[in-house]
């Protein structure tokens, strides 16, 4: 397995990964693609590998309200990881703080048309106001294209908002694209946070820099710091081009050229958002 060339700082996380358990965990009907195996033990080979200690396992889409793998991952963690779950908007109280009792930090949006998410615009605002005490976050999937039309609505919610993979403008944008500058306006808010990750998901100037994408990484770690968060989306689900995650990793040593900054990135801002 690839090293990366970078070095992470003791304690750094990887903010973004799934697990699939397929013979013991089968897709949901609203599954749209079929993903890689990829268990928890997979997944330590490669945190090993890229010098990382911590994680933060997101419900995979393809295993809709049935969360049990992901928790599972979660168990085997022994506390080195935290967990997004998709979860019904009417989940009882007691359930959401017997999740939070074992690391669970936050409720998961996908909402790229034909991704498998099984959320609603409409369940935003209700579940929001149900995880705002417990100091849990959004973890929104969108086109960010469409970010001037939501803004406001996101920048009014009660909790923590975390964007995924530099915003994930299906189309690459410029940085002076007034969709990139409502994304700098919501992490000016102080309660919204942005993954920089995956840009080979959406980048059309391709590897190995992936320079469209990479531009706003860049000026996402140069202008807010302090709300970056940084992941591999391991497994790289429905790629048949999958990256190495070590190339990933060292990717943000071109977004972030500071070490400050990417002690921060890596380190103390995910502390910060999911409570390490």
């Amino acid at each position: 397995m690839k090293t990366p060339l970078l070095k992470a700082p003791t304690g750094a996380c990887d903010c973004h990964i799934h697990v699939y358990e397929l013979q013991r965990f089968p897709l949901a009907s609203t599954a749209t693609f079929g993903p890689p195996q990829a268990s928890w033990a997979d997944y330590l080979e490669v945190r090993r590998a890229l010098g990382l200690t911590r994680a933060v396992i997101v419900q995979a889409t393809g295993y809709g309200f049935d969360n049990r793998c992901a928790l599972e991952a979660l168990a085997l963690a022994h506390g080195s990881a935290r967990m997004i779950a998709t979860l019904p908007v009417d989940t009882p109280a007691g359930e959401l703080r017997r999740l939070h009792d074992l690391g669970v930090r936050g409720v998961r949006f996908m909402m790229i048309p034909n991704s498998g998410g099984v959320m609603q615009w409409d369940d935003l605002e209700p579940m929001a106001e149900r995880i705002a005490a417990l100091g849990w976050v959004i973890n929104l999937q969108l086109d960010g294209r469409e970010l001037p039309h939501y803004e406001k609505r996101l920048a009014d919610l009660p909790c923590q908002l975390s964007i995924d993979h530099n915003g994930k403008y299906l189309t690459p944008v410029a940085p002076a694209d007034p969709a990139f500058r409502a994304l700098l306006r919501l992490l000016e808010g102080g309660r919204v946070w942005v993954k920089l990750s995956a840009p080979y998901e959406t980048s059309k100037s391709g590897p190995p820099q992936y320079d469209d994408v990479g531009a706003l990484a860049a000026s996402l770690a140069g202008a807010f710091p302090d709300r970056c968060l940084w992941a591999s989306n391991y497994p790289h689900p429905g790629r048949t081009d999958a990256p190495d995650n070590a190339d990933m990793l060292d990717l943000l040593a071109r977004w972030a050229p500071d070490e400050q900054v990417r002690k921060k990135v890596l380190v103390d801002n995910p502390a910060r958002l999911y409570g390490f």
